[in-house]
């Protein structure tokens, strides 16, 4: 079973911005998608993005579009989600997802592992 690990949560002020990052300890990483997710307290978890096994097909929900971009590097066994003009709707545990497959969407259905979480807080 994979571990996945996250970094680079923190505090920031609204418009700004975080990387975030994910290790995985899986032995075979690449030929998995890979995503995030978030949850705000009291709300339901929330897909944020994803990113297809070569790194190709990225996806996003519509709320990050044109704000986050999300990236791998199978050499590391990394996955990535940088995060820019940040809003304090973005205040969330941000969690990386490994998929059931090589394609992942939102589906939760698709996703197989999720890592503990790193709080991201964005303050107005």
């Amino acid at each position: 079973q994979v571990r996945l690990v996250e970094s680079g949560g923190g505090l920031v002020q609204a418009g700004g911005s975080l990387k975030l990052s994910c290790v995985a300890s899986a032995h075979v990483f690449s030929d998995y998608a890979m995503g995030w997710f978030r949850q705000a307290p009291g709300k339901d978890s929330e897909f944020v993005a994803s990113i297809s096994w070569s790194g190709e097909v990225p996806y996003y929900a519509g709320s990050v579009t044109g704000r986050f971009t999300i990236s791998r590097d199978n050499d590391k066994k990394m996955v990535y989600l940088q995060m820019n003009n940040l809003k304090p709707e973005d205040t969330a545990v941000y969690s990386c997802a490994q998929a059931r497959g090589a394609y992942a969407q939102s589906d939760v259905a698709s996703w197989r592992q999720w890592g503990q979480g790193t709080q991201v807080t964005v303050s107005s």
